[in-house]
């Protein structure tokens, strides 16, 4: 991991009344640059060849002759052959050149490595550096080993295939074969029917034939998912330094068209061998039962301390647990975002409920972010936030 001191150092560099907000355009950079924009900063998106014109032509910014915004959420893009190629020293040092604090989401992680994003990157990142590894499935300390320090709820873990009959209906999530950065997941009640649809994944080219070696199985638990945006600030000195943003639940292809059919349909597609995919497509937002904020609050307060404890200095900024609600009114945490989620999008402009009823005005988590890095510049406290 590179050191916090030398990204301090290239921080001292930097004219932080000429910062801008960085970052890799895909997952929710959308909010993030519409965020920042409307606390004041110029936006980078980081691009890929082919896949830059909403950043680079539709959502590009424009001003009026007073200097007012006419249109738009991007100041600039910069356009690489493929996205990895932020990692390239020259790139680097041009982005530190225009004092870009850079705004870290999964597409960054993933398109770049994690090893890379915790050896390599010596951009300042606003956020938790240390704790993107932690989204690592699999990893000796992932966030399922945070759960567990923090003896917050989670789906119980399915050790092996025959496990499943005791268990009872089991979600398998491994990586799609071919689209590598989506979901190859799906579901068993019994070790029998593991075989079955794992045998047809196979042969359809959704997973690979060794997929159990990366694979965590763990019961499903059958209730609505709720995503939970908050945010925890370092900074804050008169009120909580948590806060619940709002909350968002997502569109899954074709898992949403399956559930749509009728019963019958779904069976007789399911007996000619073609199963439902999790590809995360879309997000809605949503709001809880008030006799629910409690229990959330207290899940987000216990993996914060967790956190703190286990991965110094703690989280920083945004952060998303990704739950489901059982009948009985249980939290099952099963997945956790140390960082922006990817359905802030859903919020850019108007705002999460939650956060604008907190802050009296319309509040993204990408505003927030950047009201946090406003704050930070204007205080003299930047190195509180910055990895």
């Amino acid at each position: 991991m590179i050191s916090r001191d030398e990204i301090l150092a290239n921080l001292d560099g930097y004219d932080a009344k000429k910062a801008k907000i960085g970052v890799v355009a895909s997952h929710s950079a959308l909010d993030t640059c519409d965020g920042a924009t409307s606390e004041g900063f110029k936006t980078v998106a980081i691009c890929q060849k082919g896949r830059e014109a909403t950043f680079d032509k539709y959502f590009k910014k424009y001003y009026n002759a007073d200097g007012s915004i006419y249109r738009g959420v991007v100041d600039e893009t910069v356009i690489l052959d493929k996205f990895n190629g932020i990692l390239d020293p020259k790139v680097q040092e041009k982005m530190m050149k225009d004092n870009i604090l850079f705004i870290p989401n999964r597409s960054f992680v993933s398109y770049c490595g994690i090893d890379a994003v915790e050896n390599d990157f010596k951009v300042p990142m606003v956020g938790s550096r240390n704790l993107l590894r932690s989204e690592e499935r699999g990893d000796e300390k992932d966030y399922y080993w945070i759960l567990d320090k923090a003896n917050l709820p989670a789906p119980k873990k399915v050790e092996k295939p025959e496990d499943i009959d005791n268990v009872g209906l089991t979600i398998v999530k491994v990586h799609h074969k071919q689209k590598k950065l989506e979901r190859g997941f799906f579901t068993a009640k019994s070790y029998e029917q593991f075989c079955q649809k794992s045998e047809e994944l196979i042969k359809d080219g959704v997973i690979d034939e060794n997929f159990l070696e990366s694979a965590r199985m763990e019961q499903y638990i059958i209730g609505p998912v709720f995503n939970l945006d908050f945010f925890y600030s370092p900074l804050e000195e008169k009120g909580s330094k948590l806060e619940l943003l709002g909350i968002d639940w997502r569109f899954e292809s074709s898992l949403d068209g399956f559930c749509r059919l009728p019963g019958k349909q779904q069976v007789e597609l399911e007996n000619d061998g073609i199963l439902p995919e999790y590809t995360v497509c879309g997000h809605n937002s949503a709001t809880l039962r008030e006799s629910l904020l409690d229990k959330a609050f207290e899940l987000a307060e216990k993996y914060v301390e967790a956190t703190k404890k286990y991965y110094d200095p703690g989280i920083i900024g945004p952060f998303c647990l990704q739950t489901c609600v059982d009948k009985d009114l249980h939290f099952h945490i099963y997945d956790v975002a140390p960082r922006i989620g990817g359905g802030t999008n859903v919020h850019m402009a108007v705002g999460h409920p939650y956060g604008n009823s907190l802050w009296r005005r319309e509040m993204s988590t990408g505003r927030r972010l950047a009201m946090e890095v406003r704050k930070a510049i204007e205080q003299g406290r930047l190195d509180e936030i910055i990895t």
